[in-house]
């Protein structure tokens, strides 16, 4: 019996978290693409560029931390009242919904945006060169060049996950109950109509 239930339970999870995936690429990709096109600036497209790849680098810091951080420091942090201590636990107790969010989610939109974003950078650069080859060249070398970072960025992101776990998801836990503040009230106002 318990079984079928966390079977439905990550039967569930799947589907949610791939109508999630689907909405928040189209969401992102659109804004990336639409706000590029309406960028001429080259500095800006590479700046949004480079901050689209750090994202998913530090989403897959935040997922390979939840995976590996011991839980009993964060309980001890949690029960001395240390803030984000208590979602820091959250997040442990919820690390394979966490990894999978933070790793294949935020890292899969991330890749497929920065790639989007290194065509339309590239599409830019031959409009200003007007060469043929130049398209082809330019797009090898942008495309290598964000898989170096991207793929750097996250093996460097693993060691410090790994070996500073506990920091890295207590300051995880800090940032997510920072973002809950504003939207307290709406808990709040759920709980006095239950």
């Amino acid at each position: 019996m318990t079984n079928n239930r966390k079977n439905r339970r990550r039967v569930r999870w799947i589907i949610v978290i791939s109508i999630w995936t689907f909405s928040l690429a189209l969401l992102f990709g659109f804004v990336a693409h639409y706000s590029l096109a309406r960028i001429h600036s080259l500095t800006i497209s590479f700046l949004i560029l480079f901050i689209v790849v750090s994202i998913g680098i530090i989403f897959d810091l935040v997922g390979t931390a939840a995976a590996a951080a011991d839980i009993a420091p964060l309980n001890a942090k949690a029960a001395r009242k240390v803030v984000g201590a208590k979602r820091a636990v959250y997040l442990v107790k919820n690390a394979e919904k966490v990894a999978n969010f933070c790793n294949d989610v935020a890292g899969d939109i991330s890749g497929i945006i920065s790639g989007t974003l290194a065509a339309i950078i590239v599409f830019k650069l031959v409009v200003n060169f007007q060469h043929n080859q130049v398209d082809f060249y330019l797009n090898i070398f942008l495309t290598a060049l964000v898989a170096a970072f991207t793929v750097g960025g996250k093996a460097w992101g693993k060691v410090i996950a790994i070996n500073h776990s506990t920091e890295v998801i207590l300051m995880a836990g800090l940032i997510v109950t920072r973002l809950e503040k504003p939207f307290s009230w709406i808990n709040k106002s759920g709980n006095n109509t239950g």
